[in-house]
């Protein structure tokens, strides 16, 4: 039978008991060495692939929150665009102009007395679409009015001026449809 080189070297008396075992566990530690350092790049590999995974996961999650607010955001804006075509108030052949502040500018809008009337009592609002002004009740301001507050251009706050006690002119009220 063959034997190893190992064992004939042993027979023959070249090399001894101890200088042999020590050649077979440097042997073993070699293979170790090289099984682990192939399992370390192995481990390596999948760890990147799983990071970059999670990478696309994360960039595939805000663009969907991104679409999804975009899309919200349409929908708000279709919504708001509805109320104010289906509740919209014609200002007719105006000849009373009413002034109101809008982003810090004056602008004036043609209306007939009562819709000054009720526009100066709160009842009436002025809103934005497409550039111009339109006039809906108070309640249809107010559903616009949460699902965007910027569309409101005018709404006249229907509270009580609270009167000074020391101011002289107390008793004399100015009306609201006081033309200048």
């Amino acid at each position: 039978m063959s034997k190893s080189l190992q064992e004939q070297l042993l027979k023959a008396g070249l090399v001894d008991k101890k200088k042999a075992n020590q050649i077979k566990k440097d042997q073993h530690k070699k293979k170790k060495t090289k099984q682990k350092s192939k399992e370390a790049a192995v481990d390596e590999t999948k760890l990147s692939a799983q990071q970059a995974i999670q990478e696309k996961a994360e960039r595939d999650r805000l663009l969907n929150l991104e679409l999804k607010a975009e899309a919200e955001k349409k929908a708000i804006a279709a919504q708001i665009k509805q109320l104010i075509e289906l509740n919209k108030i014609n200002k007719g052949e105006g000849e009373v102009g009413y002034n109101f502040t809008d982003d810090k500018k004056v602008k004036k809008i043609y209306v007939t007395e009562n819709l000054q009337i009720d526009l100066s009592k709160g009842r009436l609002a002025i809103v934005r679409l497409n550039e111009g002004y339109e006039l809906v009740p108070k309640v249809i301001a107010e559903k616009i009015k949460l699902r965007d507050e910027s569309c409101i251009a005018f709404l006249a706050e229907n509270t009580q001026q609270d009167i000074d006690e020391d101011d002289p002119y107390a008793d004399y009220q100015i009306p609201d449809d006081l033309m200048w």
